[in-house]
């Protein structure tokens, strides 16, 4: 047994099971592609759900896969231990009805043994409590010493999630030595103390549960396991925990560098450096598969992480964003394994930095703001109210505030928090859906039987095809009728299936007299094609009918302009922005292309003309549009631009648009970039942070852009009585500064009008003790107007107290502005005091300085009364 390296390890299992006839597969993204039942991948099977479910079909029966992978449920209890983590690896090892359990034994001993030298007295096995099978396996044929067998019951070893496919499971576990143990007589596998280390799981499902407990063989049994890396480098490197492995290591030693204390010498220190040591792990390659801040899902799993490695930096006494630094790190360490982390890097590191400084901005305010939160409770329980406040307002997440009022011996309202975030949620919540896409995509349709459909519209808009299934209401039908609403399965099709942001093709499917008018088309599970739409003229439609696909050809043609577009977009956008800029997103159709991309600020108008410039270079230029299928190898060599988060096989489709543009991408597009005729940006907008919208046309919606816009200039000038648009400028200049003169005039004018009204209000001041007090309750007056009024007014009389109060009509409001004289308060009166009791009575509240202030009242029925009971303020004075 030699100590060995956690990149090492990886490389060596890997290639151990490539020698046993495995295809390695590169880590899946972080983000699930089409399970929406997780929201981050937290297991080595999990991307491949559908491989064992027979939905997809497995590019060979033998994987082997180091999956990346994020486990949220205990994001608080990282860094209180050394156990706790968010980011681990784990190594797998799957066979999809090939192997079972003879092979996936023997390979799993020959590798500890043989090839990672473990020594064979520190290995330990447990097997399901009914599984005599795995027993013999063990004992008889890879020859493990019986007493080093240990049998456990259905909860430690019996995989299962309910109904569906299940099986017993076998751990092989590493005896760390007595050190590690509670000293127990009977302490061996399965005790809770530390000795034996659970470090691989092989899972051998072979029944099927029906959900009521019954299980049935299944006909193909399949092999899962999982060994996670840091684990398995711990025994390699003889370490106490993952912290302490070699790249982790080297990752939490730059922040201690950073922070100049070391691990190991201070107890809260040590929680700190292994929160930040874990998270920024964590979000640089949660942020390397796409993942972006936001206030929801994987967004906000993301923004909880750093900004609580962005505090915890705080405590151990680094006072300026610093995480960018430390990602870098963990790039490096990484680098070997995931070179797209590398390749993303300047995206990755502005995306922290970026993240970081915007809560460093807000943090201060927050913790303010809480303290005194936490100084008015009068329990040790913040309301929900208070905790929503702090996470709406200043970004503060839920788990921060639960931390910092954990560490005073506090908890909050969260049953009322999580209320107010559901209502917040749906208020906000987008209902714009694709209610029929989503109908066929999780309806449950049987598609038994159905080959992988033949897609010929790169080619041809036009297609003979046979109707190999139909669908109605959810049901599988052998004859559709005229008006029936319908999605029709065929062996070929010309119609583009969404995907990639560029919508389906519309058009006909025609048979004789019968046409079945296709509204949109989208592709499932295995290639399937499904166009969806109803019998517009005819009879209807039969299985087995042979019939003729016709896409509209016109939308496609403005369609495949406008993704063009949208590919020599993103290459200007990363020449003038710079190459931090990557797709988040993007719908084209035949109007208009919308390309949402990352970056951190609004385009200035300069930068938005040099980009149009750019794109409509590249059209004149009449580039050769290139669309080539290769191995993705041979595309990477070329520099070819991957999605985030997108799975790719082993063959690739590359669009090469002269040099400005080189993209992984199945979209249909124009054969030379003259085809778009001209680009025009009309819009440039923020989705999210960090993350811009552009809205471009091109080809004729360039001219409907150009008419759209004259058609205005026509109707302004009209507006504007001129008999031209040429002068419209010039004549909107001359208004604007007419109307500026006006405004002056009319500021003159209220400014007098304000001094009549306060003179004739003080012409009625009462004396109240030692003041002249005056009041008045008016109607529609502005605020400004009410605070110029009590302004003129207190300079009247050396000991005046005013205050007035206007009545909104139109909203049911009362706004109140009180002033007082230089002397007045002298004496002790306080214009803010009084303007803020006054307020209450009408249900509202307000203050300000001690000479004069403002209020707002929220019952305008009170106007009166809130106004007479300032006389009594001002008596006990």
């Amino acid at each position: 047994m030699q100590w060995t390296g956690l990149n090492e390890l990886r490389e060596k299992y890997l290639s151990f099971f490539e020698s046993k006839g495995h295809l390695r597969l590169d880590s899946f993204s972080l983000v699930p592609q089409g399970d929406k039942s997780l929201l981050l991948i937290n297991s080595g099977m999990a991307p491949m759900k559908k491989y064992f479910t027979g939905e997809v079909t497995p590019p060979r029966n033998r994987v082997t896969t180091c999956q990346k992978c994020i486990r949220t449920p205990d994001i608080e209890s990282v860094g209180k231990t050394a156990r706790h983590g968010t980011y681990f690896e784990m190594l797998g090892n799957f066979s999809f009805g090939d192997y079972f359990k003879n092979e996936a034994t023997a390979w799993a001993w020959e590798f500890f043994t043989e090839v990672l030298e473990l020594p064979v007295e520190k290995l330990y096995c447990s097997i399901y409590e009914e599984d005599d099978e795995a027993y013999d396996i063990w004992t008889k044929k890879v020859g493990v010493d019986p007493s080093h067998i240990k049998r456990l019951g259905k909860a430690d070893n019996f995989w299962e999630h309910g109904a569906g496919p299940c099986g017993p499971c076998s751990e092989i576990y590493f005896d760390r030595g007595e050190e590690y143990g509670c000293g127990s007589s009977d302490c061996g596998v399965g005790c809770e103390c530390d000795r034996f280390m659970e470090v691989w799981n092989l899972v051998f499902t072979q029944f099927s549960n029906d959900g009521e407990g019954n299980y049935s063989k299944l006909d193909r049994c399949n092999i899962d396991t999982g060994m996670g890396l840091e684990r398995l480098a711990c025994v390699m490197q003889g370490v106490d925990n993952l912290f302490e492995v070699d790249t982790v290591q080297n990752i939490m030693k730059h922040i201690m560098d950073i922070s100049n204390i070391k691990y190991h010498e201070d107890s809260k220190n040590d929680i700190s450096l292994r929160v930040i040591t874990d998270h920024i792990r964590s979000t640089t390659f949660m942020i390397g598969d796409g993942v972006m801040p936001s206030n929801e899902g994987k967004g906000y799993v993301l923004r909880r992480l750093l900004r609580r490695a962005a505090r915890h930096g705080r405590l151990i006494g680094i006072e300026r964003p610093f995480l960018s630094e430390v990602c870098k790190t963990v790039i490096k360490e990484n680098e070997t394994a995931y070179p797209n982390l590398v390749e993303k890097a300047d995206y990755i590191t502005k995306i922290i930095k970026v993240e970081e400084e915007n809560f460093n901005k807000t943090i201060d305010s927050g913790m303010q703001l809480l303290n005194e939160m936490i100084e008015k409770m009068d329990s040790k329980v913040l309301s929900g109210n208070d905790a929503f406040k702090l996470s709406d307002t200043f970004g503060f997440p839920i788990d921060l505030t639960k931390e910092i009022l954990e560490e005073k011996g506090m908890s909050v309202d969260e049953e009322a928090f999580n209320e107010l975030v559901l209502q917040q949620r749906k208020r906000s919540r987008d209902a714009r859906k694709d209610a029929g896409a989503e109908a066929w995509k999780d309806g449950g349709l049987d598609m038994s039987g159905i080959e992988k459909t033949k897609f010929v519209g790169y080619t041809d808009f036009e297609s003979d095809a046979k109707v190999i299934a139909l669908y109605s209401e959810n049901e599988r039908k052998e004859f559709v009728e005229n008006s029936q609403e319908a999605a029709v399965i065929l062996d070929t099709t010309s119609f583009y299936a969404e995907s990639g942001g560029q919508v389906g093709d519309t058009g006909n499917i025609v048979v004789g007299d019968t046409v079945f008018e296709v509204t949109n088309t989208i592709k499932i599970a295995d290639g399937i094609f499904v166009h969806n739409g109803y019998v517009a003229e005819g009879e209807g439609l039969k299985v087995g009918d042979t019939v003729r696909t016709v896409i509209d050809k016109d939308k496609r043609k403005s369609t495949m302009r406008n993704h063009t577009a949208a590919h020599l977009l993103q290459g200007a956008l990363r020449k003038v922005l710079g190459t931090h800029v990557e797709q988040a997103g993007q719908l084209v159709n035949c109007n208009a292309v919308r390309f949402d991309f990352t970056h951190f600020s609004a385009l200035t108008n300069e930068e938005i003309k040099e980009v149009e410039k750019i794109v409509n270079e590249q059209i004149l230029m009449s580039l050769e549009v290139s669309m080539t299928e290769m191995p993705i190898e041979e595309a990477k060599k070329m520099g070819a631009m991957a999605l985030f988060g997108e799975k790719y096989g082993d063959i690739v489709r590359v669009v090469k648009a002269g040099d400005i543009s080189v993209e992984f991408c199945g979209g249909t597009h124009v054969s030379n970039t003259s085809n778009l005729g001209l680009f025009k940006i009309v819009s440039e907008s923020s989705v999210a942070a960090g993350v811009r919208r552009i809205e471009a046309v091109t080809g004729t919606g360039v001219l409907d852009y150009i008419e759209s816009n004259k058609e205005i200039l026509v109707n302004v000038a009209k507006a504007l009585k001129m008999d031209n648009i040429g002068s419209i400028e010039k004549r909107a200049v001359g208004l604007m500064n007419d109307i500026k003169q006006k405004e002056k005039e009319i500021e003159k004018l209220s400014s007098e009008l304000s001094s009549i009204k306060a003179s004739s209000m003080t012409d009625n001041a009462q004396t109240v003790g030692n003041f002249k007090f005056v009041s008045g309750v008016l109607e529609n007056v502005s605020a400004d107007e009410l605070r110029a009024m009590c302004d003129k007014a207190k300079d009247s009389n050396e000991n005046l107290i005013i205050l007035v109060a206007s009545k909104n009509t139109d909203k049911g409001t009362v706004s109140f502005a009180t002033a007082c004289s230089k002397n007045a308060v002298s004496l002790g009166a306080h214009a803010g005091n009084i303007v803020r009791e006054v307020a209450k009575v009408a249900g509202g509240s307000g203050g300000g300085r001690p000479d004069s202030a403002m209020a707002g009242g929220k019952d305008i029925s009170k106007a009166e009364e809130a106004v007479n009971s300032a006389i009594e303020i001002i008596k006990s004075l």
